[in-house]
């Protein structure tokens, strides 16, 4: 069971609650979960996207430990560009997609 952790920006208070009753909030709007299983993990998440598809409002960002991924991590967003962990010379990095100004 990885640890898994959220980050919200401003968003609705029920994301609050919502993640407060399944982890621990450590800080305003930074939330861990040291032994969240992977099916609570997936069906938090789909709450969340359902909540965020409906309001657009606010940002998410969940972060979990893959040992098959780049980097050891895993990471997805909402209300944010997407972005990848990849490892480059030993090195984690965030790669977001170019948009041309």
């Amino acid at each position: 069971m990885p640890l898994c952790i959220v980050v919200t920006r401003d968003v609705e208070m029920r994301y609050r609650g919502f993640l407060g009753s399944i982890m621990l909030e450590a800080s305003p709007g930074v939330y861990v979960g040291p032994h969240l299983t992977k099916g609570v993990r997936e069906r938090a998440w789909s709450v969340l996207e359902d909540w965020h598809a409906s309001l657009q409002s606010g940002s998410i960002v969940m972060i979990w430990r893959d040992t098959s991924a780049p980097g050891g991590l895993q990471i997805k967003t909402l209300g944010e560009p997407p972005k990848d962990i990849i490892e480059h010379e030993g090195a984690l990095l965030v790669r977001r997609p170019f948009r041309a100004t």
